[in-house]
C-alpha cells in the first residue's frame, strides 16, 4: 500500500526569498511536493498606507520568487482578494483544491496580520488541515529577551545587551540551501509557475504603481550589494551614516522590510569581514549591527505592546497633546517647501526616490511634529505611502521616538533646529543642491539660510523658494511648553 503523500503549502508575505526561509524550509523537509502562494489584498494596502513603489519593488520580485521556486520544483500562485478578511476562504479554496494538508508560513507580528491569521488557522483546522508559523523575521524571536522579572524592555540599551546575550547563547546562522526534490512536471497541470506577464497584468490592475527599478531584485545583485557595504563601507559607517551626501548607508532596508534579505543573513554576511563585530564598541560594523537591533527592538515592542500597531502612542500621556491641523503648512512639509533646506531636500528625495537617509528621516519627523505641531500619525502615513521600505514596526518606532510619544523616545525638550542640523550633516549643502534646485547658485556660507545671502535679497536670485514657514525659535518655545503642560497634566490626573 502507498503511503500517503504529504502536500504542503507556503504562504508567503513578507519574506520574499527561498534563501534562509524558516517556514520553507519546513515546509520543503516535511512535505512530498509544495505548493506556494501569494496573496495580493489591494483593499488592506490602501487602508495600510502601503507604497505605490513597494507594491511594484514586490511585483518584480514575485517574478524571480517564481523562478527560484519553479528551479525547486515549487510553483507559485499568486491570488488577489479584496483584504484580509476574504484571506482565510480563499486559502481554504486552494488548499482543497490542491488537496494541500499543511500550510506553512513566517509569522508577522502587526495586529490586523495577527488577526488574520488566527482566522486563518481556526479556518483551516476546521476543515483538518494543519497551519504552521514560525518566527523568521527577527533574529531573536519576540519574547526571548526579557528582563529578569520577565518582562519586555522598554529602554533600547538594557535590551540590546540583553539581546547580544541571548544571540550568543543560540545558533544564530542562516539555514542550509533548499535542494530540488521535485520537477515541476510532477505537479498537476492546474497549477503553473507564474510568469512575469501573468503577474505584472495581476497586481498593476487593481492598485498604483510607481516605478522600482532603481532598486534591483534578482538574487545575486541583492547578494552583492550585502557583500559590497560589509566589504568597502561598514569599516566607516559610524563615520558616514549620518552625512547624506555620502552613499555610507547599506541602503538594504527595502530588501529587509519585504523580506528579500533575511537579518540573520545580513549579520552572516559580516562576520567574516569583522569576526569580532557584535562586541559593543563605537566602530562601524557594531554600529551597523546596532541599527539592525534597533529594528527587532521594535518588533518585540509592537508584540509585547499591541497598541503600538493600532494608533496608539506608547506614552499615555501624550495623548493630551493639542496637535494642530494646518493643511497648508502639512503640504509645504509635504511637497519640500518650508524654506529650511535639509528639510525640503529630505522630503523631495522621499517624493522623488521612494527612500530618504536615516538621519534626514529624524530631522522631517522633528520638523512636523515639534516645528509645525502636526500630528506624528499623520507623518508616519506620509512616509508610509511613499517609502519603498515602508515597515510598520521601524516607521512607528521612528516616529514616536521623533514625537516624544513612543519608548525610549527623544525627550520632549529636545527639539531639532534644522538648520544647525543641515550645517551638521551637510555642512558644504552637497545634498541640499542635488534636491533643491532653486539653491544651486547660493554659496556655502549661506546654503543653510539662503535667504540672508545678500544677492538673493537685493537680486531676487530665490524668487522661487519661499522663505520659512515658522520661526524656529518661537516654535521650540511653544512645543516645549505645550508638551510639557500635557504631560504634568497627565501626571497630576494619575495623582
Amino acid at each position: 500500500m502507498n503511503r500517503h503523500k504529504r502536500k504542503g503549502l507556503m504562504w508567503f508575505r513578507a519574506d520574499l526569498r527561498t534563501v534562509d526561509n524558516t517556514a520553507l524550509s519546513s515546509a520543503c523537509s516535511r512535505s512530498d511536493e509544495v505548493h506556494a502562494i501569494f496573496i495580493a489584498t489591494p483593499m488592506q494596502w490602501h487602508e495600510h498606507h502601503v507604497a505605490p513603489i513597494q507594491i511594484d519593488f514586490i511585483r518584480r520580485r514575485l517574478v524571480v520568487l517564481s523562478e527560484q521556486l519553479a528551479a525547486l520544483g515549487i510553483p507559485l500562485s499568486v491570488i488577489e482578494v479584496a483584504d484580509f478578511d476574504a484571506v482565510p476562504d480563499a486559502i481554504l479554496s486552494f488548499a482543497n483544491e490542491q488537496q494541500i494538508d499543511h500550510v506553512y508560513c513566517n509569522k508577522q507580528y502587526e495586529w490586523n496580520e495577527i488577526q488574520r491569521d488566527h482566522h486563518v488557522g481556526q479556518c483551516l483546522l476546521n476543515n483538518q488541515i494543519k497551519f504552521s508559523a514560525f518566527d523568521d523575521q527577527c533574529v531573536i524571536p519576540p519574547g526571548d529577551v526579557l528582563t529578569q522579572k520577565g518582562d519586555p524592555y522598554k529602554v533600547f540599551t538594557p535590551f540590546r545587551r540583553e539581546w547580544i546575550k541571548v544571540y550568543r547563547q543560540k545558533d544564530q546562522a542562516p539555514l542550509p540551501r533548499i535542494e530540488p526534490k521535485q520537477s515541476v512536471s510532477d505537479h498537476s497541470s492546474s497549477v503553473n509557475p507564474v510568469s512575469p506577464l501573468t503577474l505584472e497584468g495581476l497586481l498593476t490592475l487593481t492598485y498604483p504603481t510607481v516605478d522600482s527599478m532603481a532598486w534591483p531584485v534578482d538574487e545575486e545583485a541583492i547578494r552583492q550589494r550585502l557583500l559590497m557595504f560589509c566589504e568597502d563601507k561598514v569599516r566607516d559607517y559610524h563615520e558616514d551614516r549620518d552625512t547624506p551626501s555620502i552613499d555610507g548607508t547599506s541602503r538594504l532596508s527595502p530588501y529587509l522590510a519585504t523580506g528579500m534579505l533575511s537579518p540573520r543573513q545580513c549579520i552572516a554576511a559580516l562576520q567574516p569581514f569583522f569576526p569580532d563585530g557584535i562586541v559593543e564598541d563605537k566602530q562601524g560594523p557594531f554600529c551597523w549591527l546596532n541599527e539592525i537591533i534597533w529594528r527587532e527592538f521594535y518588533r518585540h515592542l509592537m508584540v509585547a505592546f499591541p497598541a503600538i500597531s493600532r494608533n496608539q502612542p506608547f506614552q499615555p500621556w501624550s495623548r493630551r497633546l493639542p496637535w494642530l491641523s494646518d493643511e497648508a503648512l502639512l503640504a509645504a512639509w509635504q511637497q519640500g517647501r518650508t524654506g529650511f533646506p535639509i528639510v525640503d531636500a529630505a522630503m523631495r528625495q522621499l517624493l522623488h526616490t521612494g527612500w530618504m537617509h536615516n538621519r534626514l528621516r529624524m530631522i522631517t519627523a522633528s520638523f512636523l511634529t515639534k516645528d509645525l505641531l502636526i500630528h506624528w500619525q499623520v507623518g508616519e502615513q506620509w512616509f508610509s505611502r511613499h517609502l519603498i521600505d515602508g515597515d510598520l514596526a521601524s516607521n512607528n518606532g521612528g516616529w514616536q521616538w521623533a514625537s516624544s510619544t513612543g519608548t525610549d523616545a527623544q525627550p520632549y525638550f529636545r527639539v531639532f533646529n534644522p538648520t544647525t542640523q543641515g550645517e551638521k550633516v551637510d555642512p558644504k549643502g552637497e545634498f541640499i543642491r542635488t534636491w533643491v534646485h532653486e539653491l544651486q547658485d547660493v554659496p556655502d556660507k549661506y546654503i543653510h539660510q539662503p535667504h540672508a545671502w545678500p544677492e538673493a535679497v537685493q537680486g531676487n536670485v530665490l524668487l522661487d523658494y519661499p522663505l520659512p514657514i515658522v520661526d524656529h525659535k518661537q516654535a521650540r518655545v511653544r512645543a516645549i511648553d505645550i508638551f510639557k503642560t500635557a504631560k504634568e497634566m497627565h501626571q497630576d490626573t494619575a495623582t
